[in-house]
């Protein structure tokens, strides 16, 4: 078969009423609420990390662990994927270390008022998107470098696409600020110091934050499903049922930073010309099998890292270089 004959049933394929279905639905219940929840969590482990942290050592640690993630964040970007989000926690992380010092009701304020900034979409017109017509020549442009272009050339051409992706960034920037925010908010209530207390309380902001996401917009509903996400998950692990059902993912939870990078190591071998060559020309359903696929191996891979070691490959190294001293990495025997 020809190359074009080839790439017309892919795009028959991928056009189906089931991989449109699949794609309606991950846009609704998983399109950006991961990267919403995900702030949460980074806003609650930087006010973790900052009450653990002897008050003479906070801002140097705390501080060194920023830039060590921008550090790294940069170089993702470049080398491997330009949709990193490494880079904008880091400088969304420094923005938000000051007030880690601040009153509560500051912070809460200033949460609020950030994410009535993203909810109101008032940076779209300030940053708006290139024009359509460049668009549409760069997805065509995307689609044969991605696919069939060798490193370098893959390189060059995802720097280039930094100047375009921007804007997206900056648009989000105060939800990921206001989220950091209500995440340190969250961690000061105390509700994760003793969730089986809370339960009743987890649950009801799951059914309101459900409620809110029906008839929302695109803005509120990523904020609002990804809270009812976290407080459903949080509500079930802390009963005991709960806690064994969802054992299963505390490893690949441990290692998430190595996981998150080892993600674009592998899929770029999966899409990019150095590699399989499949960037653009598979259907929603078949790559969502394969991104199962390798979640279920990460799963697997986190757990048999673990039984040997404390922290995962990328984790152990951002802890060193937090420290500035090198880390015990092997399990102690009575562990």
């Amino acid at each position: 078969m020809s190359p074009e004959m080839i790439d017309l049933l892919w795009t028959i394929i991928g056009d189906s009423p089931f991989n449109r279905s699949i794609e309606d639905g991950l846009a609704r219940a998983v399109s950006m609420k991961a990267l919403a929840l995900f702030s949460l969590l980074f806003g609650i482990g930087l006010a973790m990390q900052f009450d653990r942290i002897a008050p003479e050592r906070r801002i140097p640690l705390l501080l060194r662990r920023l830039l060590v993630l921008l550090a790294i964040g940069i170089l993702h970007l470049t080398l491997l994927w330009n949709g990193d989000i490494l880079t904008e926690y880091a400088l969304a992380g420094l923005l938000v270390l000051p007030f880690l010092f601040a009153p509560s009701w500051l912070v809460i304020a200033s949460s609020l008022t950030l994410l009535g900034l993203y909810f109101t979409s008032w940076l779209i017109p300030v940053l708006p998107l290139l024009s359509s017509s460049w668009m549409m020549q760069h997805v065509v442009d995307a689609n044969r470098i991605y696919a069939n272009g060798n490193f370098s050339q893959i390189l060059v051409f995802r720097l280039s696409e930094i100047s375009a992706i921007a804007p997206l960034h900056l648009w989000i920037f105060p939800r990921t600020l206001g989220l950091f925010l209500a995440g340190i908010v969250i961690w000061r209530s105390g509700l994760l110091r003793d969730m089986p207390h809370h339960r009743v309380m987890l649950l009801l902001t799951a059914l309101a934050a459900l409620a809110v996401t029906i008839d929302a917009g695109a803005s509120l509903a990523t904020v609002s499903l990804a809270l009812a996400y976290g407080a459903l998950i949080l509500s079930a692990a802390s009963t005991i049922w709960g806690a064994r059902l969802l054992g299963w993912a505390a490893p690949v939870g441990r290692m998430a930073f190595t996981n998150y990078l080892m993600q674009s190591v592998i899929f770029g071998v999966v899409f990019y010309g150095y590699g399989l060559g499949l960037f653009g020309r598979l259907s929603v359903s078949l790559a969502l099998g394969i991104g199962v696929v390798v979640y279920v191996l990460q799963v697997i891979a986190s757990w048999c890292w673990l039984r040997l070691f404390q922290f995962g490959p990328i984790e152990w190294l951002w802890r060193s270089l937090m420290y500035n001293k090198l880390q015990p990495m092997r399990l102690r025997p009575h562990s």
